[in-house]
């Protein structure tokens, strides 16, 4: 379980991640198409995807039910839009000439009928509600403080207020879900086949 308490911490430090290297493209106003776009996009769709490991292994602290299933499930399909949105965002990046082209592709995309439902407005927030219900779950079996809801809430809010919050949403994330890393180390050490003595 060493590995899913990496995932737990990775996933909310991508987010953290893509807001630091958001700001610093954004510092000379001119951000995307290039280097720093690419490198923010990836450095967040490496978040999206540590959080999928992360979330099968919170869920596992639970015991077995339809209740459990049904929020995996929401929180998986959330972050698959959510990947989507950022690969979108990835090969817009590579195709376009300037930001005007950019903009422009992007804008193409959406005119899909049924993409910015699926992929932007609606179906990506699947994955914070699901998160959020997650954590609650947890909370009720007390393996999470009752502080981490909201706290996890805050995460979320913040970069919805501004983009620019991004790091700070990251952190917030991380500090609502680290306390569950003792009960993921405790089920990993009870999971682990005794050693044989010969």
């Amino acid at each position: 379980m060493k590995r899913a308490a990496l995932f737990v911490i990775a996933g909310p430090v991508g987010i953290a991640a893509y807001g630091l290297v958001r700001l610093w493209g954004r510092s000379d106003e001119v951000y995307g198409p290039g280097l720093d776009w690419q490198a923010a996009h990836l450095v967040g769709l490496a978040g999206m995807v540590c959080f999928v490991p992360a979330v099968l292994a919170l869920a596992g602290l639970l015991p077995r039910s339809p209740w459990r299933t049904g929020v995996v499930a929401l929180t998986m399909v959330g972050l698959a839009a959510t990947m989507v949105q950022f690969g979108a965002d990835i090969v817009e990046g590579l195709l376009a000439a300037d930001r005007a082209e950019m903009s422009a592709l992007g804008a193409d995309f959406k005119d899909i009928p049924g993409v910015e439902v699926a992929f932007y407005d609606v179906v990506p927030q699947f994955f914070f509600l699901g998160l959020v219900v997650l954590a609650g779950m947890l909370v009720a079996r007390r393996r999470l403080p009752w502080w981490s809801v909201p706290l996890l809430v805050v995460g979320i809010v913040a970069p919805a207020v501004t983009l620019n919050l991004l790091p700070v949403g990251g952190l917030c994330m991380l500090a609502a879900l680290v306390p569950a890393l003792p009960a993921l180390r405790q089920q990993g050490e009870r999971a682990e086949p005794p050693v044989a003595v010969r």
